[in-house]
């Protein structure tokens, strides 16, 4: 019987740091040797800033795809004054496979994460004109219900897939009642993985692979721990972990093939 495949998706760059381009190149493309089959940039200038300039970050993807395959996710969101316009700028690069798609507004600790739904439809038109997967970042269950209504008038790429996001205050704390709750939310016909925001051990994560998650977002957007105390050096390092920890519990990390199938990705 074949192994589950589970897809590594990274998030190589912590918000507010500069950013070394050609070294965060060679970091993904590392990764990638150790298992991670998606890459989630946001469209930052050299000093870490959310920009309507796309340049940067798309030459570290044609670094990447130059050397290695991997799935190419361009952000659409973050914490910023761009316009909803700004923030789709990546969906005009042919290069771009797959972007999130946030579900909502929440509260990142002091910060205020604004998506309206008019914002949500926008995204989710652009996206599929561009035939583009979206991953659905949602923060609370009832955004999973705000998508679901907004898909009902509004194209969505099928079948979807939704990124349960925990860890941010103000939002779903990693537990595994929450867990359980919010996976019980996620309709049958769609596919859900998770993100662990400040992780410090990886029990949730053990957690939610073991639960059915499709993907699991590591990197240093997220969290730079290895646990036990130890801080990772570079991304490569966390995928490693992350890698071992799916083939511990029994099953594989998808290659970026296994990933497009698993996707709907053409």
């Amino acid at each position: 019987m074949a192994s589950r495949k589970v897809i590594i998706a990274l998030a190589p760059v912590a918000a507010g740091t500069s950013i070394d381009y050609k070294a965060l190149a060679k970091d993904i493309v590392a990764s990638v040797d150790e298992g991670a089959s998606m890459c989630h940039l946001h469209a930052r200038n050299e000093k870490g800033e959310l920009t309507a300039d796309c340049t940067p970050m798309m030459d570290c993807f044609e670094a990447v795809r130059a050397e290695r395959d991997v799935i190419v996710q361009a952000s659409t969101g973050g914490v910023s004054d761009l316009s909803i316009e700004d923030r789709c700028n990546p969906l005009r690069y042919g290069i771009v496979e797959s972007c999130s798609l946030n579900g909502g507004s929440t509260n990142l600790g002091e910060a205020v994460y604004h998506n309206s739904f008019e914002e949500i439809r926008y995204v989710a038109k652009r996206s599929y004109a561009a035939n583009t997967v979206p991953e659905i970042e949602v923060f609370d269950i009832g955004m999973i219900q705000a998508v679901e209504e907004i898909s009902k008038q509004t194209p969505f790429r099928t079948p979807k897939l939704y990124n349960l996001v925990f860890g941010h205050k103000g939002g779903m704390q990693p537990s595994p009642e929450a867990l359980m709750a919010f996976r019980s939310f996620v309709p049958d016909d769609c596919m859900w993985g998770v993100t662990h925001y400040g992780r410090t051990d990886w029990d949730f994560l053990a957690m939610a692979i073991a639960a059915g998650a499709t993907d699991v977002r590591i990197g240093f957007e997220d969290s730079a721990s290895l646990g036990n105390g130890k801080t990772a050096s570079c991304n490569a390092q966390l995928v490693t972990r992350l890698r071992k920890l799916i083939e511990a519990i029994g099953y594989e990390a998808a290659t970026p093939a296994e990933a497009r199938e698993i996707l709907g990705i053409k």
